[in-house]
């Protein structure tokens, strides 16, 4: 806030203060705020002289006030600190409780081998760093405002040469809109299904469960079909749309056989439906060429979703989809009642990071070094635990092992050493008591620190 002389008076502060206004209400006022914990320790108070003129009272009023609180123990005031929330001002014991999630009561365990996340550790902070140093002085003036919802264009264009080159999608900068992560991209499709009349969804028997309430969120019903060693069973897929994981089934690590992904096109072209492609680790595949996206067989019947959360980090919520043409406007109408546009000057470091061949870079350093990790995980399975059996094709961030005996008491028997670990089942959209055993171990997860640690104790468990 600032006075008629431009003159900066201080930090702001909101007080529930009456229209007398007088020094017992203010000291009422502070109290209050104080033992609800609104003001907590160690908040810094404005100085008398700013808070007199921000509330239009006398400064002696409020010096009065902070002198009392002071006495009371609730302020403490030092010569040139300025005056302060004291340290026995907390939150009383029948305030409001902090919101329960289950991310909040998640076991914080000694060592992570949960899938789904990369080595957050690896993230390029300087290369990041150079690359939002370069784009954002030269950004014009107009990146900073309101913008086109389909993201900026100049990340547009970079992911269009990009994946054509790397993941062999059909991409025109036209086609390709930004999210903020790839739930938005899932809710966004299941939103504008739902619009154009559609009631249900085929998925895959295994994936997130949290893809499953996106798309229920949006009025659809999700379908379940069974997944084996050739990928989804296309024979069985339905409704108006299928959400696949063509590359890199997730989790049981088997990729679309040729003939399947051939099939899954020719049911949506017979039936209308679109097949949303889940290109979530597409990129690390290390005993051969990756394969190409399927998109690239009919890019008006398949979207195409990719996503910076395994290559780079999840933290970014930076995620990308190439639309068919007949379904861009009406997503764009989706996003635009959204969030309207995914925050700007990410999308501007990550086109400079593309464009000055840091993402190249950093995509082939992670490839190594996940194959690496997977390579040193299969071998000391072979040799302490050989009864278990890698299931699936060497990519990706994680690993499915078919185990001996139950897979719940492994992973039970593993948390309570320590060791975060998640069984299939929990990947099971129709889980039954003949479920097959087998345990996912994320790889990716662990700093390099904690990598030798997390292997061993794996080890001592499934060689038990």
């Amino acid at each position: 806030m600032e006075d008629s002389g431009a003159t900066v008076t201080g930090a702001d502060l909101h007080l529930d203060l009456a229209a007398t206004r007088g020094r017992n209400d203010l000291v009422q006022a502070l109290h209050d705020s104080i033992r609800s914990g609104r003001l907590p320790a160690g908040t810094r108070l404005p100085s008398s002289r700013s808070l007199a003129r921000d509330l239009g009272i006398a400064r002696n009023t409020v010096a009065d006030a902070y002198g009392q609180l002071v006495a009371e123990g609730w302020l403490t005031a030092r010569q040139g600190s300025g005056t302060v929330v004291a340290n026995r001002a907390s939150t009383p014991p029948d305030a409001v409780p902090p919101l329960s999630s289950s991310l909040s009561e998640a076991k914080s365990f000694r060592y992570n081998l949960m899938p789904g996340a990369p080595d957050l550790s690896t993230f390029p902070r300087s290369e990041w760093l150079a690359a939002a140093r370069k784009a954002l002085p030269s950004a014009p003036n107009e990146a900073f405002g309101y913008g086109d919802p389909r993201g900026r264009i100049e990340l547009r264009r970079m992911l269009a040469d990009y994946l054509a080159r790397a993941r062999g999608v059909r991409a025109d900068p036209e086609r390709i809109l930004i999210c903020s992560g790839y739930v938005q991209a899932l809710s966004l499709l299941s939103e504008v299904l739902k619009s154009r009349g559609g009631t249900t969804v085929s998925v895959e028997e295994f994936g997130y469960a949290l893809h499953l309430d996106v798309v229920r969120s949006r009025g659809l019903e999700p379908v379940s079909v069974p997944v084996d060693e050739l990928g989804v069973q296309v024979s069985g897929l339905s409704g108006q749309g299928a959400l696949l994981t063509p590359a890199h089934q997730m989790p049981t690590g088997v990729p679309l056989a040729p003939e399947r992904r051939t099939a899954a096109v020719e049911w949506a072209r017979e039936t209308g439906a679109v097949l949303i492609e889940d290109d979530y680790d597409g990129e690390f595949r290390y005993d051969r060429q990756a394969v190409g996206a399927l998109q690239a067989l009919d890019p008006e019947r398949v979207v195409y979703a990719g996503t910076a959360s395994k290559s780079l980090a999840p933290g970014l919520r930076l995620a990308w989809m190439v639309l068919p043409q007949w379904l861009i406007e009406p997503v764009i109408a989706a996003k635009r009642t959204a969030d309207y546009q995914t925050a700007t000057l990410d999308q501007l470091t990550l086109a400079e990071f593309i464009a000055s061949g840091h993402y190249d870079r950093q995509v082939r350093r992670s490839r190594l070094h996940y194959r690496r990790r997977r390579d040193r995980l299969v071998e000391l399975l072979a040799v302490r635990a050989p009864e278990v059996k890698v299931a699936g094709i060497s990519a990706g961030l994680h690993v499915l092992l078919d185990v001996p005996g139950d897979a719940e008491d492994i992973v039970a028997r593993a948390a309570r050493q320590g060791l975060g670990l998640n069984t299939l089942s929990n990947y099971h959209f129709n889980p039954t008591p003949g479920t097959r055993q087998a345990v996912i171990v994320g790889y990716g997860t662990p700093p390099d620190h904690a990598y030798p640690g997390a292997l061993d104790l794996l080890c001592q468990v499934l060689g038990v």
